[in-house]
This record gives C-alpha cells, structure tokens and sequence, in this order.
C-alpha cells in the first residue's frame, strides 16, 4: 500500500513539469477579458466617465474622469501584461482592485447570479426569480409572434442579472496569478529571473535571497 502511494506521489510529482500550463491559461483567458473592457470603456469615454460620476443612473464616484482613465488603463495595459507574462504579480495587484471595485459598486446589489436563474437555483432571489417571469413572458410573445425556432437557433434565450459571479471568478483567477506568478518557459517574467539568476548578474547576495524566497 505504501509503496503504491509513493508511486502515485510520484506520479503526481512529474506533472509539476509542466505546471507553467496552469498560470499560461489563467493569462490567456484573462487577457480578452479585460482587453474588451478596457477598450470598450475607451471607445465611448465621455459615456463612461457620465456613469462613473452620475449618482442618479450610475456609479457616483468622485474624480469620474481620473477613476474612469485609470479603469480603462489598468484593464487595456493589464491584458497585454497578461499575455506577455510581463509583470504580472505587480499588473495583477491594480488589476485585484478593478474588480473589488466593480463587484461592490456594480454587482453586489444583484446577488451572485451573472444570469438569472429560477427558484430552483441555490443562488437564486427575488430579482432573479422575477427575471424569469419576465423571461418566460418574453418567449410567450416570441412564439406567438416571431419566428422562435430561429430567434433560439444558436442558444436559448436569457436575462442578464449582472450580479458579482463573473467578477468574482476573475477575482480569485488574479488572485491565484498575484501568488503563482506567470509561470516557466512563456512568459517574459520567467526569462528575465532566468537572467537575473545568471552568476555575475544578481547583486551580491541577492542570489541566495532569491534562492530562499523559491525553496
């Protein structure tokens, strides 16, 4: 029994060669994420800066021109950082902050759901068992009244909640990147450490440190 345990340890133990996988996906699905937020925000900055700062229909939040273009930045520069693997345990700190931020601020007055689900969901509330009443009214309609079988061809219909789930989830994916980093081989952060490491390049005494900090 030991030594079955030691060979499926051992197993387990090869993989981590190629754990870099991990931290690779984390970036590359971050990466569009935050890209397209970013971007969109750019493209129609006076109507995001009107959200940050309107307290009646938006966000309310002070400096809406400056908390609007560092949104924007810290998301467009963030996915490029992402995909390079270039200074990701820094990117991924402004980055964590973003999505605090649009969680509390954006998400949290909808619940968990990002889509509606009935009573039956574990998650589920008022607003979103209301949703799919709405919902349901809707496809009435549509089968009364339009062509149904083509409008849900290619996905059935559903009501956004926008509560804080998707936000959440790339939350604890920065999270995991902040701790592990970019990961071997694919990523910039991993060859200029290998450069670092090199003898003659680290300061003195800097080597041993780094040693330590990975043991």
């Amino acid at each position: 029994m030991i030594a079955l345990l030691n060979h499926a340890r051992g197993l387990l133990d090869a993989t981590r060669r190629v754990d870099f996988i991990a931290p690779l996906l984390l970036r590359l699905y971050l990466a569009p994420v935050f890209w397209m937020a970013g971007t969109k925000k750019f493209a129609s900055f006076d109507s995001t800066v009107a959200w940050f700062g309107n307290p009646d229909w938006g966000l309310g939040l002070p400096f809406p021109a400056v908390m609007a273009f560092l949104a924007a930045s810290t998301e467009t520069v963030g996915a490029v950082l992402l995909v390079l693997g270039f200074g990701v345990r820094l990117i991924a700190l402004p980055l964590i902050v973003t999505m605090i931020v649009a969680m509390f601020t954006v998400h949290w007055q909808h619940g968990w759901l990002a889509i509606a689900e009935g009573a039956g969901s574990l998650f589920a509330n008022e607003r979103t068992i209301g949703a799919i009443e709405r919902l349901d009214r809707a496809k009435d309609i549509l089968r009364e009244h339009g062509n149904y079988s083509w409008l849900t061809e290619n996905g059935s219909l559903v009501i956004l909640n926008n509560g804080i789930e998707f936000a959440a989830t790339y939350l604890i994916m920065l999270v995991a990147l902040f701790f592990i980093g970019a990961g071997r081989y694919v990523s910039v952060d991993d060859w200029v450490r290998r450069w670092l490491d090199r003898p003659g390049v680290a300061p003195r005494g800097a080597a041993s440190r780094l040693d330590a900090a990975r043991a």
